[in-house]
């Protein structure tokens, strides 16, 4: 920021890199705990050096900003909501993220309530007194706002580490 030229550290779906050819042994695979690991410490080191409500915004704010771009590059053609659910089902599954589901839909109203199970963040972490998937409430958010055109703001209200089994989230239009 500040007005000196292009951040350093913009993102781009290019930095996602050539996996084929960075990796040609190794591939895309890599253990749930090495994410976690990653996830969890950078969220240690943000709360640290921010607080835990700092911390919160900028793992929501990094969720929808990668909700943005996963929209882009893997959601496309999709024209209807049931379409738009299927894929997010489809892509959510296949890249072994989470099992998206929808319970309940009020296109009108702008009100959905998801689940996301077996979700990569926090399924089988210990039970905690609050819910931790801010990157999550995010990252769905900006799923509804590509499909819609229109700002939502997620918020999860259930989640593994609060004593449930599955993620759900709560996500409305705003404004």
């Amino acid at each position: 920021m500040g007005g000196k030229g292009k951040r350093r550290y913009e993102f781009s779906w290019d930095l996602l890199g050539d996996i084929e050819l960075g990796r040609p042994n190794l591939g895309n695979q890599t253990r749930l705990e090495v994410y976690r690991l990653m996830q969890f410490c950078f969220r240690d080191t943000v709360e640290q050096m921010y607080g835990t409500q700092e911390a919160d915004r900028i793992f929501y704010e990094s969720g929808k900003l990668a909700g943005m771009h996963f929209y882009e590059h893997l959601m496309g053609g999709v024209e209807d909501i049931n379409g738009f659910f299927k894929r997010i089902q489809e892509v959510l599954k296949d890249l072994q993220i989470g099992i998206f589901r929808v319970e309940d839909a009020d296109p009108e109203k702008g009100i959905f309530v998801v689940t996301v199970s077996e979700d990569i963040d926090c399924s089988g972490l210990p039970e905690l007194d609050y819910e931790i998937c801010k990157y999550d409430e995010g990252f769905l958010a900006a799923l509804f706002e590509r499909f819609f055109g229109m700002r939502f703001q997620g918020k999860e209200i259930d989640c593994w580490c609060s004593g449930d089994r599955t993620c759900r989230f709560e996500i409305q239009a705003a404004g």
